[in-house]
Formats: structure tokens, C-alpha cells, sequence
């Protein structure tokens, strides 16, 4: 399949017209919503442990055994902690993360704004403690989320072409880069309002991926879309020029109802990039999968009036159906 980049001659008169149309349809509902949402009243308590533990001494383990006690395992005594002061690792970890985030302010904003959307939608969350740490740059749980806490692991968060991610694979070295935090958070919220599907079809797995993009949509707006999917400018500026010849992929080859488990390795998981079997492989985004799932659920939406949770609890087949999803 020949993958090329289509240009519709549309004139620009009807195309201005038809996207201030648009514009001027929805505004009210969205103006609406903003308004409530800045009105909605949380408690966000930020705390750096990571900055506290830096400018800690031997005396001060007690303390913050007292205030952090989840950060600090029983079956470990105090003279691991104490060593860990001076750890050179710990140490460079530590100067690391004060210089990229020793001004924690715009990431504060963007947390706070992440909660009051999640307790505007979701009222019956609570906005829990945040904690920031240093983590050994462990990148596969750099944010845990449990019902009141909130565990940031800062030194994720560098940036690709940080000297600490050179023995990792650049594509999961890209996607440790502050622009991705609030997003992350996300995706472990995520997983609290949105169940993994039983059902065994790729179209399942694609639509569920889908919902939790969606849900950036709403609890992350000023987001870029190339965040919000852990992509960059370019990956993102590809998925949208190729979207209806990679439909036309699935359609043709009757992907959607598979219940091959390999077409996850190919479309879904985290990869270099996605497996399409093509020459142009190597030019595509990875978990373009997902990518196709978030426009399905985004078409789902902007075509019916359903709420937000009740989406989330819809089978893949039914949005799907509901959708209409026509890629130009």
C-alpha cells in the first residue's frame, strides 16, 4: 500500500465557513464548562521529598521516616538511608532533578488544573497527596497512583538526551521529558475509571486505549495531542496525514475482530515504531493502534450527547457502530 499525504481541493471560503461554524456551535458549551471548572474548589498539597531528602542528614532520617513512612520499607534500617545521603548515584540523581525542576511552579499549575477537571467529571475522587522522588530512573513506574497518594519519579522527566537514559532505547528515552508528566498522570488515573476489556478482539483493545486518550481530551485541553499520546510534532503531523490509508489497512485485512495477540506487539504496545509490514515502516509512529482507537471514540462523541462515564462502560463494537468513523 502506497502511503502519500492527500490534498483535497476544497476552497477556502467554504472551509472557513464550515470550521467557524464549528467553532461558534461548540464555544458556548466549552466557555460553560471552563467557567464551572475554574469555579471547582480542591485541596492539592504538593510535597518534594526529593528536595528534602537531598539537604537531609543522618539526624533527619527519623523525621522523614515519620512523614514519608510508605517511602520507607520496614525491613530496611536506617544506616541504608543514611548511606544513601552520599551515595554518589543518589547524589547526581538529586543535582539532576533540582536544576530541570527546582521551580516546580508550572508543573503545579498543570496538576492543579488536572484535578479540578477530574473532580468536575469524577466527584467522587479524591485529589490525592503529591509526592516527588527520586527513583533510580525506574521509566516503567514513574507514576503511581494510589487513592490518596500521588508518587512522581522526577528523574524520568529530563529529557531524551539526558546523559542517565544513554542505555535506554530512544523510543522510550523520548517519552521521558516533563512535557509528558501531566500526562502520565492521566493514563494512572486511567486505570482506576476505565477496565481493561475482556473481550479479546484488537477493536476492544484499540477503543479501550482510545477511551484514555479521550479522557486527556477532557481532563487535559490545553495539552497538544502530540502530548497526550507521547508523541512528537512530526509522529503526530504522520498519524494525521496517513489516517485514512491506515483505516483502509485494517478494513481490508479484517483487523478489527482478530483476536490474534500479535497485532498488539504490532500496533499497541510501545515499539519503535508500528508494524505494518511495509517499507515505510520505519518512517511510521509507534502504537498507531491507539492512535486509530482515540478517533474512533473522538468520532463516537462528537455524534451522540453520551456522558462521559458512560462511554468509558461502552462495548468497542458499539462505538464503533455508533461512530460512523469516515478518516479524510
Amino acid at each position: 500500500m502506497k502511503w502519500l499525504l492527500k490534498y483535497f481541493a476544497i476552497p477556502v471560503f467554504r472551509s472557513f465557513v464550515l470550521v467557524m461554524i464549528l467553532l461558534f456551535s461548540s464555544c458556548g458549551e466549552t466557555d460553560k464548562t471552563k467557567e464551572e471548572i475554574d469555579k471547582v474548589a480542591i485541596d492539592l498539597q504538593i510535597s518534594r521529598f526529593d528536595q528534602e531528602f537531598a539537604k537531609a542528614t543522618a539526624n533527619d532520617i527519623p523525621k522523614l521516616k515519620a512523614k514519608y513512612p510508605y517511602l520507607f520499607p520496614e525491613q530496611f534500617p536506617d544506616s541504608v538511608w543514611v548511606a544513601k545521603l552520599t551515595d554518589t548515584l543518589q547524589v547526581e540523581l538529586s543535582n539532576e532533578v533540582a536544576k530541570a525542576f527546582g521551580n516546580f511552579e508550572q508543573e503545579s499549575k498543570d496538576l492543579e488544573s488536572l484535578f479540578k477537571h477530574i473532580e468536575y467529571y469524577f466527584p467522587e475522587t479524591e485529589t490525592p497527596h503529591v509526592v516527588t522522588l527520586t527513583s533510580d530512573v525506574r521509566y516503567d513506574s514513574r507514576v503511581i497512583l494510589a487513592d490518596s497518594l500521588l508518587l512522581i519519579g522526577l528523574d524520568n522527566y529530563l529529557g531524551e538526551d539526558h546523559h542517565f537514559y544513554e542505555g535506554i532505547q530512544r523510543y522510550i528515552a523520548a517519552s521521558l521529558d516533563k512535557k509528558f508528566l501531566t500526562s502520565d498522570v492521566v493514563s494512572a488515573f486511567s486505570k482506576k475509571v476505565l477496565a481493561y476489556p475482556r473481550n479479546r478482539t484488537l477493536l476492544s483493545r484499540m477503543v479501550y486505549y482510545g477511551k484514555e486518550l479521550y479522557l486527556k481530551d477532557k481532563l487535559i485541553p490545553l495539552a497538544t495531542d502530540a502530548q497526550k499520546i507521547g508523541y512528537s510534532e512530526e509522529e503526530m503531523e504522520w498519524a494525521k496525514a496517513n489516517e485514512e490509508q491506515m483505516w483502509k489497512y485494517f478494513v481490508e485485512r479484517e483487523l478489527m475482530y482478530s483476536t490474534d495477540t500479535g497485532l498488539d506487539r504490532k500496533f499497541l504496545d510501545p515499539a519503535p515504531f508500528t508494524k505494518f509490514g511495509l517499507e515505510l515502516d520505519n518512517e511510521s509512529p509507534p502504537r498507531l493502534g491507539r492512535y486509530m482507537g482515540w478517533q474512533i471514540v473522538r468520532a463516537f462523541m462528537e455524534k451522540t450527547d453520551t456522558d462521559l462515564k458512560q462511554m468509558l462502560n461502552l462495548p468497542a463494537d458499539e462505538i464503533l457502530k455508533k461512530s460512523n468513523y469516515k478518516p479524510k
